[in-house]
């Protein structure tokens, strides 16, 4: 008695389709799992067994095997539950074979019969889709974040017997569908608006050209100063999520169960700020099976790092790939996976250990030699590849009592939303998608200025000890002024004030 239910397995943030083979023959009762099963895989054969005789069915006391095809993948999660208990009552002619080629089965047993909830169910509908089959019967929980995926059918499940009824024609199951439009609606909500800052008017300005330039920024300033509450209100600025960004950042947090309960879609774009103790693991990601890390969990979004020089050096120094490539590989003995890392790098720091080298109102007790070994733990490398270095000063008492409101989000997002246009069509075709991306060859062209131009960026080298990586990145953000102003030349102003966002290129006195 032999019977075949396909299923599926995650491998990285992708899912791959799985041939759960059943064979039952005459012999010791024996249940043996092959196919490279990991531990959650091996248990499934006692959580199987009393589901099956818990809804109602005679578990055989025979020599069952069951085998996970392709063999040479490492298979791990609970989701072969319910497809192993309906390739046993296949085997036995309990269940109908009819349409069980038409569909994907996934899903976690209890021991009394319920089917429970899996991760990376998005991906799995999208390889059912990939793969032509008519739909996916999974947990009635994840059956919302899989109907996101058009074109198939997603049939929520509460327990085995629904399975059995459905394949036998006894039952028809309802299908799941959702209003993509109505649910970005609902989920675009930040909660966070620019207009509860108070003061801080030139950071607002820089947060605005490091938006829409996507270029990545690092905030030096005293504790206290609004560093961390500027950082979070960055994601309400930037232009709103495409649906297939919106596909990809979901898909990285239903694999690893950290999509928000009654979420079927991230709609908003992610924020991310991990603690200075994190490693470099938890970082980009790894593990024996490799698996996503932070700067994955901030992709298409914005990745905040407090205390950047707390980091430990070489937890830094990880971020040099993906803050080049736009993604981090990630290779052990059995696998090489990549994982996509598109984000916005946003950093805070104090100018010294003590925190108050440039506060006015307080006295700094460190030493020179101090201040430059506590900087010197961002390494050149990384600091080359942040555009925008912008101080931000104590808040004035008249600043934090005043009853006016800044500018909100929405205006701010707007003249973002302009710039980020005219990049578009800059480089349409070309793979870039904002002025940071720009290499030397597009630089060149799209960012030619004029004979005063020219003498301001001499000046400024040589008189404030700016050095020489500090060139392109000037003209980046020059590039980026310019065209939040919606004019095609780069002029001395726009250079001007490019220039003063290059800080800690300065030589300190």
């Amino acid at each position: 008695m032999l019977a075949k239910v396909l299923s599926g397995a995650i491998l990285g943030i992708d899912a791959y389709v799985v041939e759960v083979e059943v064979d039952i023959v005459q012999g010791l009762p024996v249940f043996a799992t092959v196919g490279l099963p990991d531990g959650a895989v091996k248990e499934s054969k006692d959580r199987v067994k009393s589901a099956i005789k818990n809804s109602g069915y005679d578990f055989p006391p025979k020599r069952i095997t069951v085998n996970l095809a392709p063999a040479d993948v490492k298979k791990e999660g609970a989701g072969f539950d319910l497809p192993i208990a309906v390739g046993i009552l296949t085997a036995l002619e309990i269940v109908s074979k009819e349409r069980l080629e038409d569909y994907l089965l996934l899903g976690e047993l209890s021991l009394d019969g319920r089917v429970k909830s899996i991760r990376g169910a998005l991906s799995l509908a999208i390889a059912a889709q990939t793969k032509g089959k008519r739909g996916v019967l999974l947990p009635l929980e994840n059956a919302e974040e899989a109907a996101v995926v058009q074109g198939i059918e997603v049939l929520g499940v509460e327990v085995l017997s629904d399975v059995v009824d459905f394949f036998n024609g006894q039952k028809a199951l309802s299908r799941t569908s959702v209003d993509l439009q109505e649910i970005f609606h609902r989920e675009r909500n930040y909660g966070e608006d620019f207009n509860e800052v108070k003061g801080q008017e030139h950071v607002k300005r820089a947060l605005e050209i490091a938006a829409a330039g996507g270029h990545n920024i690092v905030m030096i300033g005293p504790p206290g100063a609004g560093k961390t509450m500027l950082s979070k209100r960055i994601p309400t600025i930037l232009p709103d999520l495409s649906f297939e960004e919106a596909i990809e950042v979901t898909r990285i947090y239903s694999v690893l169960g950290l999509l928000p309960a009654h979420s079927s879609l991230i709609a908003t774009r992610p924020f991310r700020s991990p603690h200075h103790t994190i490693s470099d693991a938890g970082l980009v990601g790894g593990g024996q099976i490799p698996r996503p890390g932070e700067v994955s969990l901030s992709h298409h979004g914005v990745l905040f790092l407090d205390e950047l020089p707390e980091f430990k050096k070489n937890v830094l120094e990880v971020l040099r790939q993906p803050l080049e490539d736009g993604k981090v590989t990630i290779s052990r003995a059995l696998s090489s996976l990549t994982f996509p890392s598109s984000f916005m790098l946003v950093g805070a720091m104090n100018p010294c250990p003590c925190g108050f080298y440039t506060d006015p109102n307080r006295e700094c007790t460190c030493t020179m030699p101090q201040i430059l070994r506590y900087r010197s733990k961002i390494s050149g490398p990384l600091l080359d590849r942040i555009d925008i270095h912008i101080e931000v000063p104590a808040v004035r008492y008249r600043d934090l009592t005043e009853d006016r409101s800044g500018e909100d989000s929405e205006a701010i997002k707007r003249r973002v939303n302009r710039a980020r246009e005219i990049q578009r069509q800059r480089f349409g075709g070309k793979r870039i998608y904002c002025n940071a991306q720009m290499s030397s060859r597009f630089l060149k062209k799209y960012c030619q200025i004029g004979e005063d131009s020219k003498n301001l960026l001499e000046k400024a080298i040589d008189k404030l000890g700016l050095s020489a990586r500090a060139y392109t990145r000037i003209l980046k953000i020059a590039r980026t002024i310019a065209d939040l102003e919606e004019v095609e030349s780069i002029t001395a102003p726009h250079i001007s004030e490019a220039i003063q966002y290059r800080s800690l290129d300065r030589t300190l006195l």
